[in-house]
């Protein structure tokens, strides 16, 4: 009976030590665009890991592409009393009224990608949007001069344009057709970024343009309504795709040379060094205030020596 009595408070002990060891853990919040996307399931995953190595406790607030959702996750994020924010906004206007939220609340924020048109923040995780775009249109005009498909045009589905990190995609992609002295089609840009406007996008393209002999995906995830569009279209074979992003089966359509190529971010790494930079932010150590992460340009010629990199730092996959 003694020996229950001394097992039960080693027990009442041991609950006492582990609620006040999470009470005394710091919080964070990752207020992100939208988690049905895979690439943003990515980069929390990337948050997640970092957060658990340093001890941190994290909530994630997913906005559904939604501004006013992510306002109201902005809130309740700051009424939780968190000790940082990482956002990674609808776009960068409304990252705008989540800064000045937090600046009322004395809060900081780290934001990764998308950017902000203004306010103040820790710092600014991203990707070299104007570069990786510029890399992979050079990909894609290479492509279309070795299949003699240089005078035709190119078309883009584009994220929106509003995005800090949808101007520096466009503008890098069309200094690479301008040098190649290909010119482009219509751009679309994305609202529900669904497979059905995606595939629409892309019929109107295939319609418009005769000589359309590519399209650009600035995002990776919806890239069968692409496909399915061109082949819907009798144009299989005929129009090239290259896309921005990666999934999965793109380890496997690039070196088929189903797809061209993609320009692919790495938002699990990105997920990571956001939360370490807010961590050495509350630790009182100085942060860079924009750090820059490089694209990868993938395409058939070096997909499999960069494989290691793109499983982990792209895909988010450890083992």
């Amino acid at each position: 009976m003694k020996f229950l009595r001394v097992l039960f408070g080693l027990l009442l002990l041991m609950t006492a030590l582990l609620s006040n060891e999470n009470l005394n853990k710091k919080q964070l919040a990752y207020i992100v665009s939208d988690m049905s996307i895979p690439f943003w399931q990515i980069m929390s995953s990337g948050v997640k890991s970092s957060a658990e190595s340093l001890g941190y406790e994290v909530a994630i607030y997913s906005s559904n592409n939604d501004s006013k959702t992510e306002i109201e996750n902005t809130v309740k994020a700051l009424k939780n009393k968190v000790d940082g924010i990482i956002v990674s906004p609808t776009n960068s206007l409304a990252c705008v009224t989540i800064l000045r939220l937090a600046k009322n609340a004395s809060i900081p924020v780290v934001i990764s990608d998308i950017g902000t048109d203004g306010g103040e923040y820790v710092s600014y995780i991203s990707s070299n949007n104007l570069e990786g775009a510029y890399d992979i249109g050079k990909v894609l005009t290479k492509a279309m001069i070795n299949k003699n498909l240089q005078d035709g045009k190119v078309g883009i589905i584009a994220i929106p344009q509003q995005r800090a990190n949808g101007k520096a995609r466009t503008a890098g992609f069309m200094k690479a057709l301008d040098e190649a002295g290909i010119k482009s089609a219509d751009i679309k840009q994305q609202v529900t970024f669904s497979y059905e406007e995606t595939y629409e996008y892309s019929k109107e393209l295939i319609n418009n343009y005769p000589d359309l002999k590519a399209i650009w995906l600035q995002g990776s995830d919806k890239y069968k309504g692409a496909l399915d569009a061109i082949k819907d279209s009798g144009k299989k074979n005929e129009i090239l795709l290259i896309t921005f992003d990666a999934e999965l089966e793109f380890l496997d359509l690039i070196p088929k040379g189903i797809l061209v190529g993609s320009a692919m971010q790495q938002p699990y790494l990105m997920g990571q060094e956001s939360v370490k930079v807010m961590d050495l932010h509350l630790n009182g150590k100085e942060v860079q205030k924009n750090i820059q992460l490089p694209i990868l340009a993938v395409s058939s010629e070096n997909i499999e020596e960069m494989l290691p990199i793109i499983r982990k730092n792209v895909l988010g996959i450890e083992k």
